[in-house]
């Protein structure tokens, strides 16, 4: 390798040519970039999102009556969500660094999976919205579920992670049905 080139700077370039100029999170040269909000007006914005995680039947009596070696299943992925929803910045880059007004990530039983749904609702008072916040806290109270019965049952399926709802901001509110 020859001394110029060990100097220059790679740019990740996302191969789209022209059709880059229609994504906002590239640049007209091809390069990824986080997107100015700026311009936009400050608005109260929420988003739920919801997964679940199926597993086999003694998996889950297990979890519901707390007998798993590493504990307590619920809480620890209600608070895995939580704490998830807060660093969602650190975890995707392009994603904005938001302050979080709240918080609320639900996790229950079903034994009609049999597994655990989880719920995650988010808010903030900023210039974008909290959608990828919201999908995180699901995808990381589902990951703790998986890592505290993993010792017990390596065939559960994490699945069916959505945004459910989104409401505020200038694109509008988005909701599906359950």
């Amino acid at each position: 390798m020859n001394a110029s080139k060990s100097k220059t700077t790679k740019t990740a370039k996302t191969g789209l040519g022209a059709a880059a100029r229609e994504l906002s999170h590239v640049d007209s040269s091809g390069n990824f970039r986080m997107v100015d909000v700026a311009n936009k007006p400050i608005s109260a914005r929420t988003a739920l999102a919801s997964g679940c995680i199926r597993m086999k039947m003694d998996t889950f009596k297990a979890i519901r009556d707390n007998t798993l070696a590493k504990g307590d299943v619920l809480p620890v992925a209600r608070l895995s969500g939580i704490q998830a929803a807060k660093r969602t910045a650190e975890l995707i880059p392009l994603c904005h660094p938001l302050p979080l007004s709240s918080i609320d990530v639900r996790v229950n039983l079903d034994e009609t999976l049999p597994g655990v749904r989880v719920e995650g609702f988010v808010k903030t008072i900023a210039q974008t919205g909290v959608e990828m916040e919201a999908l995180t806290a699901v995808s990381v109270a589902l990951l703790a579920v998986y890592d505290m019965a993993k010792a017990v049952d390596r065939t559960m399926v994490i699945s069916e992670i959505v945004l459910r709802e989104k409401r505020g901001g200038t694109k509008g509110d988005f909701a599906i049905d359950p």
